[in-house]
């Protein structure tokens, strides 16, 4: 075979006359080309981090402070070095001069230091500064409109992806007092009177004993460490979590709902797979630009740094998550098959047309999987604990560390789905609740729930993304996602007949088939693994709604805000669904800090809970509107607090981790972290608007995506809002809780939202 024999880079025979080498030259070629590319890409690393170390400042400042400085000096006639510097020059008519462009350069380079460390400072004290949260929608006062002018100007021109990570302020640490008040707050509707007592007498035995000794610690931790929340809530959250991270950590992002760029499975996979690639390219070169709010308060982006070339590594008692600075190949898996294809040749990335050439060839494969390959991943889909021992025992070494080694450090995994996935608007329930959970969990042995993404491409050209939760949060993997969405049907675009624009390349070596030696004893625990996951997988019940009675077009014209619009009718739902109010969670960024990652805001409060009764009772419409108000304001309220560092739960769960550290055990702690959360839920944020029309194309954007249930009696809901006329919900729960029904609580939840917006009678004022 062609691809073969250039994948060798010489050979030789023994003749008569001695050794005949023959030097492959293409190979040779492609060594070459590959070094090139290696280190370009180093050079870039290392060029980015000049200037991200140095910003605000650039290299254009640098030469201005400097030359500005030694022009003053040759104008006044003043020696900048002092007369100390580069004294043992020998005695010629040189010195003096060289002595001045010598203490010149140094002297100007620690201004312009001083320069950049004064600006730093000036932006971090700048955004400190939260005043601009508290304005009401639509109107800026003009203390923030200065505020704003000075955040610019501090701000730099140009920022790369990483510039304002020095610049971002740390996450400030509220006080015991002010957290055990509002907790008591959050919780006042959910307890009777004794109960409620109860939780009282507990909290202000914290606030007064052990409270203030906790808290010692963590300020402590605060002034050392970047942030005093991430690093534990990575670790004791999700990597020391022993249960299967499939349903209950991972989740998924889905496709356009109404378009369908293609039916070719591999030609979708070849334009989304090019697509993600150049995402990392220019993530690799940090351009791309920094989230801004309101186009100017910077967000952190640490959490970027682990999209690509990582994964979690099992670990008997936690897990741990791998990284590579580099990975230029990716891993596929089709019909229980795994693949590793690289993703460039000639010293650049391969092209659409050419990866969709390479995913037409896997399928064409007619090779059987190898003995414990096809359902090899199951393993990532189980238990941690089983699968940390039998990765030491089985993959450390040989073939299986190769092949595991290619999966692990692959830039991603994609797998070429075998079933077929799409809104079928004949069956719309049906389809969208396969959809959902085919890219929820699958087969629970068809994703590497272990790496950083999985792309998932059906056999109809659906696709969708499956991501593990550890490394970062859903708006991160949602960048990279919208910018694949925006590139696939109108950047990149296909044929007539469906294909990848291009032409297939003639000398592109294939994809390798990974090589396996799994023993029997092995098997046993990936079965053992499939059985756990799969009871899990059966039991989740998914719905999807595309709500397309209104949008955020009519909930603007009631004056209220989007999400605190929806997440009432969630409460008015849920009490409709269930008879009663549940501690409800909803994620919230931390981001305006470094390193930021969610805060909860409890949005089950007593002014939800007081118009949700109101809209049970018979009460009159002015009154029902006055209540929607109060809730509307104390949710915003609350939002703005948790965005700020003034949240309830990851400060208590800080405290939670020192009182562990110094073995002081909390009763009221102990009950805080132990509370279940019946509803979660999450808005998933479209971030780049300027890369979608939704005037003329509302249906070029993704619909969304969606998570498990947090508890076996609870709700898990996502929702996205899209464009000013439709909001997608993607609900979760359990089949055998006899307490919750998916499909039922969307029934409420669309009744809920229409229910509210009847209030307003909008419909009357437009006549």
């Amino acid at each position: 075979m062609a691809e073969a024999h250039q994948a060798v880079a010489f050979q030789f025979t023994v003749t008569p006359d001695g050794i005949d080498l023959q030097l492959c030259h293409e190979a040779l070629r492609q060594i070459y080309l590959s070094g090139l590319h290696s280190w370009k890409k180093r050079f870039i690393r290392f060029k980015n981090g000049v200037m991200t170390g140095v910003y605000p400042g650039s290299p254009g400042g640098f030469m201005v402070v400097v030359v500005s400085y030694m022009s003053y000096n040759k104008y006044h006639q003043l020696d900048p070095s002092l007369g100390d510097i580069i004294q043992t020059l020998p005695a010629i008519d040189v010195k003096v001069f060289i002595q001045k462009i010598v203490g010149g350069v140094l002297v100007g380079t620690g201004l312009w230091v001083t320069i950049i460390m004064i600006m730093r400072n000036v932006l971090k004290g700048l955004l400190s500064w939260h005043g601009w949260m508290r304005a009401r929608h639509g109107s800026v006062s003009w203390s923030t409109r200065v505020w704003m002018v000075l955040v610019k100007v501090f701000s730099g021109r140009k920022p790369m992806l990483y510039s304002f990570q020095n610049s971002l302020p740390r996450l400030p640490v509220p006080s015991v007092k002010d957290t055990c008040r509002r907790y008591l707050e959050s919780v006042r509707p959910l307890m009777d009177d004794e109960r409620y007592e109860r939780m009282k007498g507990l909290a202000k035995d914290f606030e007064k004993n052990l409270g203030p000794r906790l808290q010692w610690y963590l300020k402590l931790k605060s002034w050392w460490a970047s942030n005093y929340v991430s690093d534990w809530w990575e670790e004791y959250i999700y990597l020391r979590g022993r249960g299967p991270i499939m349903v209950n950590s991972n989740y998924y992002a889905m496709d356009f709902l109404y378009v369908f760029p293609t039916s070719i499975q591999a030609a979708r996979a070849g334009n989304a797979i090019h697509a993600i690639m150049l995402y990392r390219r220019k993530l690799d070169r940090a351009q791309i630009k920094p989230l801004m709010l309101l186009h100017t308060i910077p967000m952190c982006s640490a959490q970027y740094e682990h999209m690509f070339n990582s994964s979690r590594v099992p670990g008997v008692d936690t897990d741990t998550l791998q990284h590579m600075n580099e990975s230029k190949h990716i891993t596929v898996f089709h019909k229980g098959r795994f693949f590793k294809v690289w993703m460039f040749y000639d010293g650049r990335l391969l092209l659409p047309r050419e990866i969709e050439q390479q995913m037409e060839r896997i399928l064409a494969d007619k090779s059987e999987p190898l003995p414990g390959e096809e359902k090899l991943a199951a393993l990532t889909a189980g238990e941690r604990t089983p699968w940390a021992k039998a990765r030491e025992t089985f993959f450390s070494r040989g073939k299986n560390k190769q092949a595991l080694d290619a999966i692990e450090k692959a830039a991603f995994c994609v797998t070429l789905d075998d079933t077929e996935q799409r809104y079928d608007e004949n069956n719309p329930v049906k389809s969208l609740d396969s959809y959902a959970k085919s890219l929820l969990h699958g087969k629970c042995y068809d994703r590497w729930f272990d790496k950083s993404f999985n792309l998932i491409v059906f056999k109809n050209g659906t696709m969708g993304l499956n991501a593990e939760h550890s490394w970062a949060d859903a708006p991160i993997i949602g960048h990279l996602w919208e910018h694949v969405l925006a590139m696939d049907p109108v950047k990149l675009g296909y044929s007539e007949e469906g294909h990848c624009h291009g032409e297939p390349h003639p000398n592109l070596p294939g994809p390798q088939r990974l090589q396996w030696d799994i023993p029997a004893e092995c098997q046993e625990v990936i079965h053992s693994s499939l059985k756990v996951a799969e009871s899990l997988a059966d039991d989740v019940d998914s719905h999807i709604i595309p709500f397309n009675d209104f949008g955020k077009g009519l909930i603007k014209k009631c004056r209220t805000s989007p999400d605190a619009f929806i997440q009432i009718a969630l409460q008015l739902a849920h009490y409709r669904d269930k008879g009663k109010f549940c501690l409800t969670y909803e994620a919230s960024m931390t981001r305006l800090f470094r390193e930021g990652r969610t805060e909860t805001v409890r949005s089950c409060t007593m002014e939800t809970c007081a118009f949700v009764r109101s809209m049970i009772r018979d009460e009159t419409t002015e009154e029902r509107l006055k209540l929607l108000k109060q809730a509307a304001d104390k949710h915003q309220n609350m939002y703005r607090l948790a965005m700020t560092g003034q949240g309830i739960d990851r400060h208590l769960f800080c405290l939670y981790v020192v009182s562990k550290y110094l073995g002081e055990d909390s009763a009221f702690l102990k009950e805080v972290l132990s509370e279940p959360w019946r509803l979660s839920t999450s808005q998933t944020p479209l971030q780049q608007l300027e890369l979608f029309d939704l005037v003329k194309h509302p249906e070029y954007v993704s619909s969304g995506g969606g998570f498990g249930p947090v508890a076996d009696d609870g709700y898990g809901v996502s929702y996205i809002i899209v464009g000013e006329n439709l909001i997608n919900f993607h609900i979760s729960s359990k089949h055998s809780s006899p307490e919750t029904d998916s499909h039922r609580f969307g029934t409420n939840i669309r009744q809920a939202m229409m229910d509210i917006l009847d209030l307003f009678q909008l419909d009357k004022k437009t006549k």
